[in-house]
């Protein structure tokens, strides 16, 4: 909505005009300035709305969103025919819930139970503890029972109790070796190192341990250094490095080969935050460097760390970019790799074009919660028109959810969606373009920009309604690059391109590990203990395979 042009009006001409306006003697003049005095309230009252959406943004972003209580559906009316207060948007909210209203209640998995994995944590979950066995002090299997004298006794499953101890991150043993030395000619004889001490100083455990650090936790390699003095065990920052420098130089051919395999991926969800990389600031400081580096493109001063989360048949890796290119360009390098003759990767991303990559070379979907999410920042403003949206989108959620618990193929998931949630899609399809034609909103607004944003990427946002397992949301990666966002958070910047790869490398290996279900600390040892087969075979050393690989102690 455009501001409406200047009108200039001392208090002694506006009490004028209110004379003139109860004597009914208005003349041309006055009722131009009474015209745009009218727009002016209007655009007064638009300006108002926006600036109190970008105060609730403002807050959202610095202090979160505050939690709502539920809503308790009206006695006696279901909950998915709900979406506000009003006549209106009981109608709209019921026009587009009509086409699932006797199964909304049968495809909520959450109603009446409780989700799982709450309460105490049983033994089987401690995987990595020691394993000790306690045998009784004083009775064996075979003997008599010490109580009634008759029966004998015989093998139970073993009790179980955990205990739970702590230590510094790296831990040191100081070996005194016993030297001897003869009094007639000199000779000196040193014990030797007990079996296990190892050759080297640091062990690959230890340098796994302050990958995982760094990459997992994302401490600082300064923080750690401190926490390590305090506890009397000092390794200085710069030996950090060294180590897990030495790390990355077992474990890249590994990372190249899950490249190779996460190009042939059917499903890849990409998305980009900001990260932070000192060379490349400094070179931003000189105004011509860009321009001088032939391998960046001119004028390019961002820095981003791209996630590219795929889906590999039945495996999920975990790719890590961090530099000056997008996530469109990210993904154009790894669709490179892809093998000639194989079908079209769905790609799911949000709608900003530095996602876009060859466009013709895939099936490009995009993310219905960012949609959604449009009209959850509005609700509070446009309570009635946002309710219609969010009600509508959360059955369609609600039915994703039902496939899911259901475990269903992507051919059945298909049909669920297109029998369920195809009808509620056409019914809010048409609701949103009725908002247009009746000007019921106006369209430099920011509900109107939301609902151009609907139905402007239509096609792509309902692209689960057309091809078989092509995903609703983007969540899968934008939960993945939590783990660059705790770095950046933590350990705020990467000196030097290099360190910024050797980052991408290792964090890919251990978020793939996550998907894997593996050991991300035990799998590094691996890599590390076995180099030279890793170099010889890395399709051998991946996290969901490389332990049928292990020599046996």
């Amino acid at each position: 909505m455009k501001r409406p042009d200047e009108i200039k009006l001392s208090q002694a001409d506006g009490e004028a005009l209110i004379e003139r306006l109860e004597g009914d003697t208005l003349t041309v003049d006055d009722r131009r300035v009474l015209v745009q005095v009218l727009r002016l309230h209007f655009w007064l009252l638009f300006a108002l709305q926006e600036a109190k959406i970008s105060l609730k943004r403002l807050r959202m972003l610095l202090f979160g969103k505050k939690p709502k209580a539920p809503k308790e559906p009206p006695s006696g009316e279901s909950s998915a025919s709900g979406g506000g207060s009003g006549t209106r948007s009981e109608e709209s909210s019921q026009a587009v819930g009509d086409a699932v209203e006797n199964h909304a209640n049968d495809s909520n998995p959450s109603a009446g139970g409780r989700r799982p994995g709450h309460g105490r944590q049983g033994a089987e979950a401690y995987g990595g503890a020691e394993h000790v066995v306690c045998r009784h002090e004083a009775l064996a299997v075979g003997e008599r029972c010490p109580v009634c004298g008759q029966g004998w006794l015989y093998q139970l499953p073993p009790g179980v109790e955990i205990r739970i101890d702590g230590h510094a991150l790296l831990s040191a043993v100081r070996y005194a070796m016993e030297k001897l030395r003869c009094s007639a000619c000199g000779q000196v004889f040193t014990a030797r190192l007990p079996d296990g001490a190892g050759v080297e100083k640091y062990s690959p455990r230890a340098r796994a341990v302050l990958v995982l650090c760094r990459y997992y936790l994302g401490v600082p390699l300064y923080r750690l250094q401190g926490y390590q003095s305090l506890l009397g065990v000092p390794v200085s920052d710069a030996t950090q490095w060294d180590h897990i420098e030495r790390v990355a130089d077992c474990v890249y051919p590994v990372f190249e080969h899950l490249k190779a395999l996460a190009a042939q991926g059917e499903v890849i969800y990409q998305d980009d935050t900001a990260a932070r990389i000192l060379s490349l600031i400094k070179a931003n400081r000189q105004a011509d460097a860009p321009a001088n580096d032939p391998s960046q493109p001119s004028g390019r001063t961002g820095m981003y760390t791209t996630g590219l989360v795929v889906q590999y048949g039945e495996r999920t890796i975990c790719l890590y970019v961090a530099g000056r290119t997008h996530a469109g360009e990210n993904l154009e390098a790894l669709l490179a790799l892809r093998e000639t003759g194989r079908d079209k990767p769905l790609v799911m991303s949000d709608a900003l074009s530095t996602n876009e990559a060859d466009e013709g070379a895939l099936i490009r979907c995009h993310c219905l919660a960012h949609g959604r999410r449009k009209f959850a920042e509005l609700e509070e403003v446009f309570p009635d028109e946002c309710a219609v949206v969010l009600e509508a989108l959360k059955q369609v959620f609600d039915h994703e959810e039902e496939a899911r618990v259901q475990q269903m193929s992507a051919a059945a998931r298909l049909a669920y969606h297109q029998h369920y949630s195809g009808p509620i899609m056409d019914r809010l399809k048409h609701w949103l373009e009725q908002q247009g034609e009746a000007r019921t909103v106006e369209p430099n607004s920011s509900l109107g920009k939301a609902i151009a944003y609907l139905l402007g990427h239509w096609l792509t946002l309902t692209r689960f309604l057309q091809v078989e397992g092509a995903p609703l949301d983007n969540n899968t990666v934008e939960r993945a690059l939590k783990l660059a966002i705790r770095q950046r958070n933590n350990s705020l910047f990467y000196a030097t391109e290099h360190s910024a790869y050797v980052a991408s490398l290792l964090t890919s290996l251990i978020a793939t590990c996550l998907q894997a279900g593996a050991n991300a600390l035990e799998y590094l040892v691996a890599l590390q203990e076995h180099r030279p087969a890793v170099f010889q075979d890395p399709a051998a050393w991946l996290p969901w395979n490389y332990h049928i690989n292990l020599v046996p102690p």
